[in-house]
């Protein structure tokens, strides 16, 4: 993992810094995810536009958009529904399953620096 990992930072930055590579990985992905952030915000913002225009459709120079207006996603309680007919913790046990393990990683600003 490590070879990847340096691999990356030599084929991704033309003048490595100094640092650790996988330091160098923490800070990109840090900045990686600050950009994505600006995008999506910019894209919330962009469509409000468009659905305020009231128009369904919409031509731009190189694209198009359409503008649907969806009803609410009906979602059933099904949690709710089972307990109101009390099932025994045996049952409840029977039919639980856990999902695959997976891995989280989370970026975060560093303090005192």
């Amino acid at each position: 993992m490590q070879n990847l990992a340096i691999d990356y930072i030599r084929s991704t930055f033309l003048n490595p810094s100094p640092v650790e590579p996988s330091a160098a990985i923490v800070d990109r992905l840090a900045h990686v995810k600050a950009q994505i952030a600006q995008l999506a915000d910019e894209e919330k913002k962009l469509k409000s536009a468009l659905i305020e225009l009231g128009e369904p459709k919409i031509a731009g120079t190189l694209h198009q958009a359409s503008v649907s207006h969806c009803e609410g996603r009906l979602m059933i309680d099904w949690q709710a529904i089972a307990e109101h007919f009390n099932p025994s913790r045996q049952l409840v046990t029977a039919h639980t399953s856990r999902s695959e393990p997976f891995a989280v990683v989370r970026v975060s600003a560093r303090k005192g620096i």
